[in-house]
């Protein structure tokens, strides 16, 4: 995969972190019926009701980023900085290595 971002956040409540996650969660959803190559992502939900992000693309500058042009990303992302508590960090980023058996 050539391109990986590594995206954090903070959500404001429990309330808007559980509304975050249902929203995320139809993300998956939707990329778990479509199946797109070239893409892995994991989101994870910390302790402290932060989000963290990783997506794996393999898709030019040109093409569509098969998660963000789904329906469920565009609801994800309707109010996120209500649901937010200060600013998005996003980085592009190194793959040191990967060793993933069973995530569930």
């Amino acid at each position: 995969m050539e391109k990986r971002l590594v995206t954090r956040y903070a959500t404001r409540s429990v309330e808007a972190a559980d509304e975050n996650q249902r929203r995320v969660e139809a993300v998956f959803d939707e990329l778990g019926a479509a199946k797109p190559d070239s893409v892995s992502y994991i989101v994870l939900r910390l302790a402290d009701d932060s989000f963290v992000h990783v997506s794996f693309h393999d898709h030019g500058d040109d093409e569509v980023n098969p998660i963000a042009s789904t329906a469920a990303f565009a609801h994800f992302q309707q109010e996120h900085a209500d649901r937010r508590e200060g600013p998005v960090d996003q980085q592009t980023a190194d793959l040191v290595g990967a060793y993933i058996t069973n995530i569930d």
